[in-house]
């Protein structure tokens, strides 16, 4: 299997490192859709990461759904996601996953306005309006770790710490440490595990 695309996606990372905590054999391949817009587009023509490219050739998009795939792979490793059997811990988890990958989607928005649209141009009333959606993504995290945090190599502390690292390095004047301490405190468990350490964000 091939996977296509930068560490510093988020979404490429959150697939990079499930990979690793399921011990997936695959080839990283560091492409960006900017600079190198030709080459992902030979590979895949709608131009997105992470594209997975699998080992008959298929090629698949959107990290949630490579995930799910990838875990279908890997039966005889630890399962990430949630488990199966409908109940409170697993409604707790993917409403956690669902508020990370929303601040995590409200992030790449804001370095999207700020980066790629010329200065004279961004709308703040827009930025305003991202940057109040992305607070109120980690508000409810933050209550919700409080009440129980997920292991962080599951997939939604994996979710959470991927998205809350991005934020911080991207738009670190958005939001304070510690405007959110239980996310924070995740994060900063997570950052510390081999296969976050093996996967970083720079890489």
């Amino acid at each position: 299997m091939i996977l296509i695309g930068m560490l510093d996606s988020p979404y490429v990372r959150r697939v990079a490192i499930g990979m690793k905590v399921l011990s997936l054999e695959h080839e990283h391949r560091p492409l960006s859709v900017f600079s190198d817009f030709n080459q992902v587009r030979s590979i895949n023509p709608a131009v997105k990461v992470p594209t997975l490219v699998t080992d008959d050739g298929r090629v698949l998009m959107e990290s949630t759904l490579i995930l799910a795939y990838l875990e279908e792979l890997a039966a005889h490793a630890p399962r990430i996601r949630p488990e199966p059997e409908p109940g409170p811990a697993r409604l707790r988890a993917l409403c956690q996953t669902s508020y990370a990958l929303a601040a995590c989607d409200k992030a790449v928005q804001i370095v999207y306005e700020r980066r790629l649209r010329p200065q004279e141009k961004q709308h703040q009333p827009w930025l305003d309006r991202i940057q109040l959606q992305l607070h109120g993504a980690w508000a409810q995290l933050e209550a919700s770790l409080r009440e129980e945090a997920p292991d962080c190599l599951s997939i939604a502390g994996i979710t959470i710490a991927v998205a809350w690292s991005f934020a911080q390095q991207m738009v670190p004047d958005v939001m304070a440490a510690s405007d959110y301490p239980a996310v924070a405190a995740l994060t900063a468990l997570a950052e510390q595990q081999p296969v976050f350490l093996a996967t970083p964000m720079a890489g």
